[in-house]
């Protein structure tokens, strides 16, 4: 079974920066992708940014592009999101997940770290 963690979130500023960081703990993991979501008040959760674990490309939703960076530590089976420039509406809680080797979507996530941006 694996285990996702995240820390970093927090309140800031609307222009601020935060960083978020997600690792993995359990048996040996060596996914095929990992992702940062995101769920805001009254919204649905939205895929932010995801990273191809052999080759770490990396995707960003349109709304985060040229903003957040996401990279991978393969030897920790973790993840980081920094988040530059930062919006109100980029408030939500923000999840961890990874799509594991043989799955067709991502199916392991962590409890989610809150970030608020004030205006």
């Amino acid at each position: 079974q694996v285990h996702l963690v995240e820390s970093g979130g927090g309140l800031v500023q609307a222009g601020g920066s935060l960083r978020l960081t997600c690792s993995a703990s359990g048996r040996t993991f060596s996914p095929v992708a990992m992702a940062w979501f995101r769920q805001a008040p009254g919204k649905e959760r939205e895929l932010v940014a995801s990273i191809r674990w052999a080759n770490g490309d990396p995707y960003y939703a349109d709304s985060v592009k040229g903003r957040f960076t996401i990279s991978r530590q393969n030897f920790r089976g973790s993840i980081s999101l920094q988040m530059n420039r930062l919006q109100p509406e980029d408030t939500a809680v923000y999840y961890c997940a990874a799509q594991r080797v043989g799955a067709r979507d991502y199916g392991d996530f962590g409890q989610g770290t809150q970030v608020t941006i004030s205006s």
